[in-house]
């Protein structure tokens, strides 16, 4: 049976191999994502209760694990509502421009040393380009449904990821600087080595900013100005019900995973082992594993980086606008452009990332 499938395999065309290969991939990462951010709201739920004294779910399924899924045929079978004035076109592909930029990027991060769906050179070029486009999907919900609210929010939100949004780039800018190259898994294999050898330390006030702008960028607390206090509404999506307003809370978790992910990746090494070159491990019977870099270490810093999403969300009182946006614009923007110039002395005098080049 199994060489009959070989052969029946190796007997189609390259091209229909590679679309059929690359099919899986993005069935496989896009799913997982989706499973992902579904549990992603039990545990955020589960988080800010334990730390403010709650139980939080516990009721549909076993320890309340499957809450995520009542909550998914709760907004599925709720109605979707549009307004009579709004631009009907605009107001339903709105959620769709704020979901595909946050999926699509998932194309070139690299899950492991050999699972990538698009392996190509410009990485860092195409999750900047993507993770841009978001916003556009922000405005829109807020002017297409001609409400003076979620106008409001839309700007206010857009604003902010414009802001923070330049901070990040400056922070991959150093980033590229370290790693020698705009694909993401040569970024990781820049860190090979061990903890010493990543990109945390030399490049720790960019790590700083680059996660800081990503919790703003998602509108997260303590960041989500895009909810007024004065108008007591939700922003740019006060419009949406149903399904619509799945698509947006979707899209603000699956960037949530997203950043975590990508975090990990620039900074901590990505798939790489924290206990790599401890070969002292390897002769330990049942702890060899720990010295293999692989998909579940990547999976244990997004957890962490996640987790320290909700740790903020349950700590910390929202920000004023104008100190988010003092902050983004007079404090971030200037260290990483100040930072890159110390990564430039780093690079001069072989220190870092750099020790043993050829000058």
């Amino acid at each position: 049976m199994i060489e009959f499938f070989t052969e029946a395999w190796n007997s189609l065309p390259p091209l229909v191999q590679y679309l059929t290969v690359t099919t899986w991939k993005i069935l496989i990462v896009t799913i997982g994502v989706i499973l992902i951010v579904a549990f992603s709201t039990y545990f955020e739920r589960k988080v800010i209760g334990s730390m403010q004294a709650r139980i939080g779910p516990n009721r549909v399924g076993p320890f309340g694990l499957l809450q995520p899924f009542a909550d998914v045929i709760k907004l599925l079978i709720k109605e979707v509502i549009v307004p009579s004035q709004s631009s009907k076109f605009l107001f339903v592909i709105a959620p769709l421009l704020s979901l595909t930029p946050a999926l699509a990027t998932w194309a070139v991060i690299p899950l492991n040393d050999w699972y990538v769906i698009a392996d190509i050179n410009a990485g860092l070029l195409y999750v900047l380009a993507l993770t841009s486009v978001g916003v556009y999907g922000v405005i829109l919900a807020g002017w297409a449904t001609n409400s003076k609210y979620a106008l409001l929010g839309a700007m206010r939100s857009a604003a902010q990821i414009v802001a923070y949004e330049i901070a990040m780039g400056f922070a991959l800018v150093g980033v590229l600087m370290a790693g020698g190259s705009l694909n993401l898994g040569a970024i990781v294999e820049a860190q090979a080595g061990g903890v010493s050898h990543w990109f945390l330390l030399p490049l720790l006030p960019l790590f700083v900013v680059y996660w800081v702008s990503g919790v703003a960028e998602t509108n997260r607390a303590p960041f989500d100005v895009a909810e007024g206090e004065s108008e007591i509404v939700a922003g740019f999506h006060v419009e949406y019900s149903g399904v619509a307003f799945a698509v947006f809370f979707l899209a603000e978790y699956a960037n949530m995973v997203l950043i975590s992910t990508l975090t990990a990746i620039f900074f901590l090494g990505g798939w790489a082992s924290p206990f790599e070159g401890w070969t002292f491990l390897n002769d330990i019977a049942g702890l060899a594993w720990l010295t293999a870099g692989g998909l579940h270490w990547l999976f244990l810093k997004m957890c962490f980086f996640m987790y320290t999403f909700f740790w903020l969300r349950a700590t910390f009182p929202r920000y004023r606008y104008d100190q988010i946006m003092r902050l983004g614009w007079k404090v971030f923007i200037p260290v990483t452009i100040v930072w890159i110039a110390v990564e430039g002395v780093m690079a001069w005098f072989q220190i870092g990332p750099w020790a043993g080049l050829n000058a």
